[in-house]
Order: structure tokens, then C-alpha cells, then sequence
């Protein structure tokens, strides 16, 4: 009896075992969770895995709409469910013969934040380093339309299919701690289209461009070494690929709009490079995403006191305004007039965040009526000792709001540059320097920290600029 009874025992444990292959291993990826929010009117990717040649099947409760996916041989499964326009709360069901239920799902407009510490900076600030209005944007931040999540911090030589996060309420607890540029943006988003907003952060303060770009992001810039796989002594969150692999690539797929950055301060001493790795980084994404050219937008960085070594930062501005015209569907935000000369971290962060969100609004929403972009350097004419310069995006004209114009200076053949006396004449700047007879070349706000003073009437500012090309 004893031998029968441990028979099947063993029977049991063994059907047990067996039924648990079969059923209930449905495993999402954290991007996938209750309060998420999928891009609306597309075709939405979801994956995850189970039992090897498991059938999964899928249920949308916006149109009770049955979809279904075999997993391979590696128990991987894939599927894409039809989205409605912006709505929600709803369901999605995901079953293997047992049911796992995302809940509080919502329909709308899906956007990656990503880059360095002004793109990770949370809403409640940085110890001494605060967000300036912050206490009653979060204090007033309940919104059940907006999800937040933000991806925690890894690094990988070998691309992973997951990372650590989870969807969040908008609520005050949760705003505190979430990018204070990503909130902003997606609160104008949403006070906009009035429509479900998801913002997705996957930052890391201090981090160079080189690590957010996959491996084969890198086969047309030979100047980057990529890391030896072997080497995993050598490895840190700078290293080439290793932020892509860890904390891009596990959502790669995803249903998005689009997606905002704020990065390049570590890059600064390497202007010539970032010219060509920004928008590579950004055809990157698009290739890997396979959901077209999303738009990109970002944040120039603010002007800021580096020290005497290295070179100024303003190369690296221009870098930055060089490719927002380098490939399309791409925008950059600039914050020359609120940089800070002690802190890195400018504290309004609306601002910069609200003219992403113009550029969003304008150039991919097609919303008209307001400006989007500060002027952008034109042409100059030189007359004897006098120059003309104009500018695009000023059709309404320039203002300095009343105050003289102190940023430009006025170089001769000799590359000497002075301070230039410059006034808005029609929509232009005309200006001259009694030092320089015969002007070749002029900048302006071509420092590491200067304060900004030419907008457009809009008032949106001028990117930092020059006219020449020397080294």
C-alpha cells in the first residue's frame, strides 16, 4: 500500500509539474502592465512568453476583439491588437488556459523621454538644485489621463528583452519622483488634445550619447571603439551600447508616437561627433522600432560655466542646431535665456519642456496659431562696415524685450572677434563694431555661460550662432 501510495504521489506531482508547462506561465515585460497606456489608431505590438508552442490568446475590451499567438520553440510570442482613438479605461486579457488581466489600460499618445541628469532630474529637484513652481505642479498634479514610467537604471553588453519599471498614476507621489521635462512636456500635451497621455523616462545623469545607440547604430562611425564583450571588468554606463541594450532595447517595438531628449553635456569636447551621432542615434531608434520616422524632439543644452579647460560649449550648441535640419521629422528646443551660471540644472524646466511640446503640438499634432521654433540665423550681408543679418522663423519680426542687444560680436580677416553694438531694424539685426573695419564674421552668444537676449516676437529664443567656420 505504502508503494502505491508514493506511486502516485509521484503520478501527481509529475501532472502537476505537467499542467504548469502548459498553462499559467504568461510572462509580459514590464513595459507591458496595469495602467499603461498603448498608442492610439495603430496596430500595437504585444509580447511576451510562455510554454514552448504554447497558444496565447489575447482579448481587447474596447471592441472585445479575440486575437491569438503561438510561442516558438523558445516559448517567445508576439501579436499585434488593433487600437481605437484615445479612451479608456479598459482591459486586456492575455491567456495561456490561465488568464492574466491588465487592468485601468488606457488609449492615447505614447511618448520616450530619454538622456542625462536634465532629462532625469525629478520633479521634486536634486538635493540644493530645485524645479522651480514644482511644489504646486505636483501638489496639483492628479490627472487619471496621464501614466508615468520610468525605467530603472542598467547596463548590458548583450541587448536584453526586459528591464525594471512599472506604469504609475499621475498622482503627486508619483510626479514627485518622475522627469520633471518629461511631466511638463506631457502635461501640455494633455491640457492640449485632451487625450490619455503615457510618458515612458529611461535616462541616467552624466551618460554620453555613445551608450543610448545599439551596436548596429555604429556601422557608419568608425571614431567610436566598440566594447570588447569580454571584457566585462571594463564595463560602466559610458561604455558604447550598453544603455541602448539595457534600457532602450527591452521596449523596442512598443506602440509610440515619438520621442524627446535632453543630452549632451557630456559630449561637450566632442562637437564634430555629436553632429553625426544625434541624428544617427535617431535613425537608430527608427530602424530598430520599425514603426516609421517617429518624430524626435530635444532640448539644446543651457548655457553654463564649465571652466577654463576643454572647449566652449557653445560648439557643441551648434552641433545640436546643425542637426535639427539633418534629417527629417526632428525639432530642437532652445533655453538660451534661462541657463544658469553655477548650476547645470537650470530649475525651469517648463520651459524648456513647453517648447518641446510646441514643437510636438506644431510639427506632429499639425496644431497652427503659434510659433514653434526661436529664429534661426538666415544670411548676412556686409556693407562696407555695417552687417545685415535676418533670420527664419520670425515672419511676426525679433524683440529683445527693450534691452540692448549684448551677445554679438564682429570679427575682421585677423579672426579677432568684439563686442558688437546690434539693433532690431525691420526683421533683421543690423550691427557694427568701431574696432573692425572690415567685418568677415559675426557670433552671437558664442560662450559656455552667456544669457540669451534675441527672441522672435513669439518669444522663443535664438540658438547661440556664428557665421564662420574656424577652429
Amino acid at each position: 500500500m505504502k508503494q502505491l501510495f508514493s506511486s502516485l504521489m509521484t503520478l501527481l506531482i509529475a501532472l502537476v509539474i505537467s499542467s504548469g508547462a502548459l498553462y499559467g506561465e504568461v510572462k509580459l515585460p514590464a513595459i507591458f502592465g496595469d495602467n499603461m497606456v498603448l498608442q492610439q489608431q495603430t496596430d500595437a505590438a504585444i509580447w511576451g512568453t510562455a510554454a514552448k508552442n504554447a497558444t496565447i490568446k489575447v482579448t481587447t475590451s474596447w471592441n472585445n476583439k479575440n486575437y491569438s499567438a503561438r510561442a516558438g520553440n523558445d516559448g517567445k510570442w508576439k501579436l499585434k491588437v488593433a487600437t481605437p482613438s484615445a479612451g479608456g479605461p479598459y482591459e486586456v486579457t492575455i491567456s495561456d488556459g490561465t488568464t492574466l488581466r491588465l487592468k485601468n489600460v488606457m488609449i492615447g499618445e505614447v511618448w520616450v523621454c530619454s538622456g542625462q541628469s536634465n532629462m532625469e532630474m525629478p520633479m521634486k529637484g536634486y538635493m540644493n538644485q530645485p524645479i522651480a513652481g514644482s511644489i504646486e505642479a505636483i501638489a496639483t498634479s492628479s490627472n487619471p489621463a496621464i501614466r508615468l514610467f520610468t525605467v530603472k537604471k542598467a547596463i548590458s553588453l548583450q541587448p536584453l528583452d526586459d528591464f525594471s519599471g512599472s506604469w504609475k498614476n499621475c498622482e503627486p507621489e508619483n510626479v514627485s519622483e518622475f522627469s520633471a521635462t518629461a511631466y511638463y512636456f506631457g502635461l501640455m500635451l494633455y491640457e492640449t488634445l485632451k487625450v490619455p497621455i503615457g510618458l515612458i523616462n529611461t535616462s541616467w545623469g552624466g551618460t554620453r550619447i555613445e551608450p543610448w545607440i545599439s551596436e548596429n547604430g555604429f556601422q557608419k562611425f568608425d571614431f567610436i571603439k566598440l566594447p570588447d564583450k569580454n571584457q566585462q571588468g571594463t564595463l560602466s554606463q559610458q561604455t558604447p551600447t550598453v544603455l541602448f541594450n539595457a534600457m532602450i532595447n527591452p521596449m523596442v517595438g512598443y506602440g509610440i508616437k515619438g520621442a524627446i531628449w535632453y543630452q549632451g553635456e557630456s559630449n561637450r569636447n566632442e562637437a564634430n561627433q555629436y553632429v553625426q551621432l544625434l541624428p544617427g542615434m535617431v535613425e537608430n531608434w527608427r530602424s530598430v522600432w520599425g514603426v516609421g520616422d517617429f518624430p524626435f524632439y530635444y532640448v539644446q543644452i543651457a548655457p553654463y560655466d564649465y571652466g577654463p579647460t576643454g572647449l566652449s560649449s557653445a560648439y557643441l550648441r551648434e552641433a545640436q542646431l546643425k542637426a535639427s535640419t539633418a534629417i527629417p521629422d526632428i525639432g530642437m528646443a532652445s533655453i538660451m535665456d534661462i541657463g544658469e551660471k553655477d548650476c547645470i540644472h537650470p530649475a525651469n524646466k517648463k520651459a524648456g519642456s513647453d517648447r518641446l511640446a510646441f514643437l510636438a503640438l506644431a510639427k506632429t499634432y499639425g496644431k497652427a496659431g503659434f510659433a514653434s521654433s526661436g529664429p534661426v540665423f538666415k544670411e548676412m550681408i556686409v556693407t562696407g562696415s555695417v552687417v545685415k543679418l535676418t533670420f527664419n522663423n520670425a515672419v511676426n519680426g525679433l524683440t529683445s524685450y527693450g534691452k540692448d542687444l549684448s551677445c554679438f560680436e564682429i570679427a575682421g580677416a585677423n579672426k579677432r572677434f568684439f563686442p558688437a553694438k546690434a539693433f532690431i531694424i525691420g526683421s533683421g539685426i543690423t550691427l557694427f563694431c568701431p574696432s573692425v573695419a572690415e567685418p568677415v564674421a559675426v557670433r552671437y552668444a558664442f560662450k559656455d555661460f552667456i544669457i540669451g537676449d534675441l527672441f522672435n516676437t513669439e518669444g522663443l529664443p535664438a540658438s547661440s550662432f556664428r557665421t564662420d567656420n574656424w577652429e
